[in-house]
């Protein structure tokens, strides 16, 4: 149960942060990136010894595919991710009286036209990510570095993907936020939630057939 908990605060803080701070700053690329990356980095290094801070659905199906962890663990750790991010979103709300709640999107004012381009820079960020978690966490040698590294990596992806589609690469950050601000966003979270998905699987056969050497 510990688990489960620590997924669940790990993904409220995410939200609340990372989605605070995008949403205080108009998504500020630099800002925004920042804010992602160091609540990662926060959240690896408190309760990483726990859950591993998955706190993306994305980053626990990599472990199920690589055989990290069972299907019924993937299930509450998914569920207690949603939850997070759901609630994370809540707070947020209560702050700013729902102005604004860091929501994922594409379309006009992005640099993502149409539903094909989001789809597509969601997958790429995304196996960008994952793998970098599966290759990172893999080495033993690696374990007091490997939280900079994960968080450095999702600051480098929503550096090209902020423009995009202000950056998902994880279903509970862009579900929460979306459901609460309804219209729009709600109407398109399923790209969201599919893409990044898509692209954990990709990344975790490429780890799988590629570069693990056991």
């Amino acid at each position: 149960m510990r688990k489960y908990i620590c997924e669940f605060v790990g993904t409220f803080v995410l939200v609340l942060v990372g989605c605070g701070v995008a949403s205080i700053t108009g998504g500020e690329l630099v800002a925004t990136s920042l804010a992602f990356g160091l609540v990662i980095v926060a959240m690896a290094y408190s309760i990483g010894n726990i859950s591993g801070c998955h706190i993306n659905p994305a980053v626990s199906l990599s472990m199920l595919l690589t055989k990290q962890m069972t299907l019924k663990e993937f299930g509450c750790y998914v569920a207690a991710q949603f939850l997070g991010g759901i609630s994370g979103a809540a707070t947020l709300g209560l702050l700013n009286k729902f102005s604004a709640l860091g929501t994922n999107g594409y379309g006009e004012g992005t640099l993502s036209y149409n539903v094909w381009i989001a789809l597509l820079v969601e997958v790429i960020l995304t196996f960008i990510f994952v793998l970098t978690i599966l290759g990172v966490t893999s080495k033993k040698e690696n374990s007091h570095t490997v939280g900079i590294v994960i968080g450095l990596t999702l600051m480098l992806v929503h550096l090209l993907g902020i423009a995009f589609t202000g950056t998902s690469v994880n279903p509970a950050r862009s579900f929460g936020p979306a459901l609460l601000q309804g219209g729009e966003a709600l109407s398109q979270v399923w790209v969201f939630i599919l893409a990044p998905m898509v692209g954990s699987a990709l990344a975790s056969l490429f780890y799988k057939y590629v570069l693990k050497t056991k």
